[in-house]
């Protein structure tokens, strides 16, 4: 494979002829550069009228490889052949070098050109590609591509330094301005042998001036203009690092190479032809894709492409100015902005135990949830990090957020809000990568790890190492949430001094709900039906019951059910005994898609105490309401999670007999259910919340689990 390289634009704020000075002291020879060991010239031509001066010299390099390698390959030395080409008339010079040594096994060229600012003649513009291509070296062609490709990096970053030590040389002996060169001047030779003096390729017309000595000249050389244009065909050094951040050689390459590439694309060259652009992200949105990626151009390019077709199906580019939260979004969604960090990011708190989930997406739906997380969360951070950029004069590339979890209960486990939840997580990570500089969970409370265990999977490995979670009031005091916020913003309801003026939330009045008409309602309605929720009815004497087998302890079970008609009571039995299954015909009246949903596995002459044990208390569940649970098992075994017709004898421990004289007395009270349940795997359960806590992002504590230190939760039920 072909290693390429492109450099940005470094501009050098002195004029081309200085800079040439500076150059030309770095042959024959140059102590700066340890692996440059000398260079003898090959040829050398002038033009009649001094205007284009070529010099071919052989280089010789100290190639920093292992010693074997050198002895395999029966070299010490490598030889490379530059061709620099002079034109003081348009004040260019152009470096191509190409290697000699192993030409026939491994091809390294290299161009390298300076020229006049484009805006400023009076500063000068270095840029630099390259090629390595390995075709065989004795079955260390991957060895090689390393070393190579490490020194050469190295050597990017040493050539700056040089140059800037030369121009700091050339300043200090008060040469702050060459003579440009005009038709007719003499053209005086140095001596060749000289090293330290102005290359006979630079003397020009008369003397060096020192009369130059303006504003900023007597700086280290390396600076650019403040700001670049995003849609410029060229990136320019000093804007990388001020606007981007600092980036290795390799890195600020590929950001050019995946931008050109765009802009290729973008005027129609793409050679798949499968996607044209509208308009060229900027340059922070296509390093948050490198940055995913690991830099790997081709897998950023893949992961971009597809985020910015989803933009332009969903005309995301434009969501800010043409969409509005619906007012119970701006009522009841309790999350908003609040300033900014200590480290200027901006700052997004989401009180997120007092979020209704389940009224919101029966008010709204789950696209406008969506829709609203894209616009309040992303594009708007998108937007305050560029703002906060501008104001705080450094890069910020992300936001923080604060998930205050009080409130919290099994309610939240809804499993569609859960499913929006995941969906939510999905369109993020596939759009909005490396936007998440840290997020601080507080209060999280004892349900929270059966939350983390159904979502933390979904969630990229390098987000998650951003989360810092505390339970209770752990988040107060050193190495909390202070750490990272100013006591000023730090809002009153965690104790700050800040008054916060985000929405409370609260519960979504069920007048608010989409009536079953609604086509999106009754689209989600029979997406939860038929692909989450099973139907069951329950008559007297029918109870409806569920089993699963738990092989290990620890384990956790989870449930969620919807009570459509009638009133029921929920019980949680064990059992070492595996149930037989009894399935009965709840009768016509419950209509047809009842067909096969009552079944009992409790044996009427099983005995209570003895065959099986109830693990917690009848729990009384009224028409309307909707029930989220979980239980941690602490043996192997059989858990049954049954429904049964409530009655006035329901509070008390009813029989099987209970049940039959029920039956016999013929009622035709039918209850009707929707129900969900799942089993979470004690290797996959997430444990106590002090092994969140420990294994949290920025916690110092050990990020390993004990079993032994897992949490012997209760039941957690609530309505």
């Amino acid at each position: 494979m072909v290693q390429k390289y492109q450099s940005p634009v470094r501009v050098y704020k002195y004029p081309f002829e200085l800079v040439m000075a500076a150059y030309e002291r770095r042959f024959p020879t140059c102590p700066l550069i340890p692996v440059f060991l000398g260079s003898d010239i090959l040829h050398e031509h002038a033009s009649e009228d001094g205007a284009v001066h070529v010099v071919e010299r052989s280089c010789k390099l100290n190639v920093d490889a292992p010693r074997l390698l050198k002895k395999i390959a029966g070299v010490e030395f490598v030889f490379f052949i530059q061709k620099n080409t002079l034109n003081w008339r348009d004040r260019t010079l152009l470096i191509e070098a190409h290697n000699e040594t192993f030409s026939t096994r491994v091809l390294v060229n290299e161009t390298c050109s300076y020229s006049v600012h484009p805006e400023n003649e009076d500063w000068t513009c270095f840029e630099q590609t390259a090629s390595l291509d390995i075709k065989s070296f004795f079955g260390f062609e991957s060895t090689v591509e390393k070393i190579a490709m490490k020194q050469y990096t190295a050597n990017i970053k040493r050539g700056k330094e040089v140059i800037e030590f030369y121009l700091n040389e050339l300043i200090a002996q008060g040469i702050t301005k060459l003579p440009r060169w005009t038709p007719g001047a003499p053209v005086r030779r140095e001596d060749p042998a000289r090293t330290t003096t102005v290359d006979r390729s630079l003397c020009q017309g008369p003397a060096l001036d020192s009369s130059n000595q303006g504003p900023g000249r007597g700086d280290p050389a390396i600076s650019i203009s403040e700001t670049t244009p995003a849609d410029a065909d060229k990136l320019e050094a000093d804007y990388i690092e001020r606007y981007l951040g600092k980036l290795t050689p390799m890195q600020e390459s590929s950001l050019i190479h995946l931008r050109q590439w765009l802009q290729e694309t973008h005027k129609g060259k793409s050679e798949s032809g499968e996607w044209k652009a509208d308009k060229i992200p900027n340059d922070e949105h296509i390093l948050r894709f490198l940055r995913a990626r690991d830099f790997n151009m081709e897998k950023a390019r893949e992961m971009l492409c597809q985020s910015l077709s989803w933009r332009k199906q969903y005309q995301v580019d434009y969501i800010l100015q043409t969409w509005r939260p619906p007012p119970i979004l701006e009522e009841y969604y309790a999350g908003g902005w609040h300033y900014h960090d200590k480290d200027g990011r901006p700052l997004y708190i989401l009180r997120l135990g007092q979020v209704d989930t389940k009224g919101l997406v029966k008010a709204l739906g789950e696209e406008s949830i969506l829709r609203h997380q894209v616009l309040s969360i992303n594009e708007e951070g998108q937007k305050r990090c560029e703002e906060n950029t501008q104001q705080f004069g450094r890069p910020i590339r992300s936001w923080t957020c604060l998930v205050d979890l009080e409130g919290l209960n099994m309610r939240h486990l809804w499993r569609p809000g859960v499913k929006a939840l995941l969906r939510i997580i999905e369109v993020v990570e596939a759009n909005y990568p490396e936007t998440l500089g840290r997020l601080l969970i507080v209060r999280a409370p004892r349900v929270f790890p059966v939350l983390w265990t159904l979502v933390s999977p979904f969630i990229n490995e390098n987000t998650r190492q951003k989360f810092l979670i505390y339970s209770g009031n752990n988040y107060q005091g050193p190495g909390g949430i202070s750490d990272y916020l100013d006591k000023d913003v730090i809002p009153d309801f965690l104790g700050g001094e800040c008054v916060c003026n985000i929405p409370e939330g609260g519960l979504v009045p069920k007048s608010l709900y989409q009536s079953g008409d609604d086509a999106e309602t009754s689209d989600h309605i029979r997406i939860w039906a038929e692909t989450i929720y099973h139907t069951a009815y329950v008559c007297k004497g029918s109870p409806h019951e569920i089993t699963s087998e738990i092989l290990e302890e620890e384990s956790v079970i989870t449930w969620d059910f919807d009570i459509l008609r009638g009133d029921v009571v929920f019980s949680l039995f064990h059992s070492k005994r595996a149930p037989q299954t009894h399935q009965r015909d709840p009768g016509p009246a419950a209509g047809p898609a009842a067909s096969g949903t009552n079944v009992q596995l409790i044996d009427k002459n099983w005995v209570l105490g003895v065959d099986y044990s109830r693990l917690e208390a009848p729990l009384i569940c009224r028409e309307g309401e909707s029930i989220q649970g979980s239980h941690v098992t602490r043996w192997p075994g059989f858990y049954i999670l049954q429904w049964k017709i409530h009655s006035p004898a329901s509070g008390s421990s009813m029989t099987r007999v209970d049940d039959v004289l029920a039956s016999l007395q013929g009622s035709a009270h039918k209850c009707k259910l929707m129900y969900y349940f799942e089993v979470l795997a004690s290797e996959d359960f997430r444990g106590s919340m002090s092994s969140l806590e420990s294994c949290s992002g920025f916690s110092q504590l050990s990020g390993i689990t004990n079993s032994s230190n897992k949490s012997q939760t209760d039941s957690l039920i609530s309505r």
